[in-house]
C-alpha cells in the first residue's frame, strides 16, 4: 500500500511540474476573491482519486475539490491535490501534494510530497517519519528565542474577522525567525524533520493537515489546538517539536 501511494503521489507531482508552464488566468477559478483553484488542482485530484479507486475500490475518499465519495468503509483517503495553489500559480516552489489514510477516523498513513523540492515525506502509524526514505525526527531546540516557526493566513484569505495577525504580532518578537511558505502540509512536514521548531495557523481544513499531523507525531512532535486540547483544526492548529509547545501555547493564550 505505502509504495503504491508514494508512486501515485510522485506521478501526480510530475503532472504539476508539466502543467505549471501552461497556467493562465483562463484556467483559474476562484472560491472567493483571493482563494484560487487551477485546472491542475482538479486534474491532480482526479488522477489521485482514480488511482485509489482502482486499487481500493471500497474505500471512501475526501478530496479538497470533489468532496466525499465512496461507500461506508472504515477506511477514508484524504487528499489535498495542491496545498499552496497560490505558490504554484506564481511559480514558487513551496507547494505540496498531501494524501492521508484514516481508519475509523484515525490517521494511519500520511504522505506529503513537494515536487519542486523533490522531497517526499512519509509516515505510518507506529513506524516513524521518513524524508526521501531516511528516518527523521523533530529538532531538540527547547526555547522559542532559538527557534524558527512558520504560520499561514488562510483566515485572511477567507475574509475572517477572527484572524492570525494578533497572534503573529505577539509571537514573532519572541522567535529567532519566522517563515511563510504557503502550504500547511509542507509546514508540518518541515516541523517533522527539524527544519522548523513549530507551526500555528487558524481556519485550516482536515485535508490541509491530516497527513502532516501524522508526520509530526511520528517524528516525536506534539500537536494540539490553541488551548492545548485535541480540537484541531476547528480551534486552531499548533504543531511543535514538543520542547517549545507550552511556551508557544502560553503566547497564544495570552492574546
Amino acid at each position: 500500500m505505502v509504495e503504491y501511494i508514494k508512486k501515485l503521489v510522485l506521478d501526480a507531482g510530475e503532472k504539476t511540474l508539466a502543467g505549471r508552464p501552461g497556467i493562465a488566468d483562463s484556467n483559474l477559478r476562484f472560491k472567493n476573491e483571493k482563494d484560487l483553484v487551477s485546472a491542475i488542482d482538479e486534474e491532480v485530484e482526479d488522477f489521485i482519486v482514480g488511482g485509489i479507486k482502482k486499487r481500493f475500490p471500497k474505500h471512501r475518499i475526501l478530496g479538497e475539490e470533489t468532496g466525499f465519495s465512496g461507500g461506508d468503509s472504515e477506511y477514508c483517503w484524504i487528499i489535498d491535490p495542491i496545498d499552496g495553489t497560490t505558490s504554484f500559480v506564481h511559480g514558487q516552489p513551496f507547494y505540496s501534494i498531501s494524501v492521508a489514510l484514516q481508519k475509523n477516523s484515525e490517521t494511519i498513513l500520511g504522505v506529503v510530497y513537494a515536487p519542486r523540492l523533490s522531497d517526499m515525506f512519509c509516515a505510518q502509524k507506529g513506524a516513524g517519519t521518513y524524508l526521501n526514505d531516511k528516518r527523521v525526527t523533530v529538532s531538540q531546540r527547547s526555547k522559542l528565542v532559538n527557534s524558527v516557526l512558520a504560520t499561514g493566513f488562510a483566515c485572511l484569505r477567507a475574509g475572517k474577522e477572527e484572524n492570525n495577525l494578533k497572534y503573529f504580532n505577539e509571537i514573532v518578537p519572541e522567535l529567532r525567525g519566522i517563515r511563510r511558505f504557503g502550504s500547511a502540509a509542507l509546514d508540518l512536514a518541515f516541523v517533522s524533520c527539524g527544519y522548523l521548531e513549530g507551526f500555528w495557523e487558524l481556519d485550516l481544513q482536515l485535508y490541509d493537515i491530516a497527513a502532516g499531523i501524522l508526520l509530526v507525531t511520528e517524528a516525536g512532535g506534539t500537536v494540539s489546538d490553541f488551548n492545548g486540547l485535541n480540537c484541531f483544526p476547528q480551534q486552531g492548529t499548533v504543531a511543535t517539536n514538543g520542547y517549545t509547545h507550552n511556551e508557544l501555547l502560553n503566547l497564544l493564550k495570552s492574546v
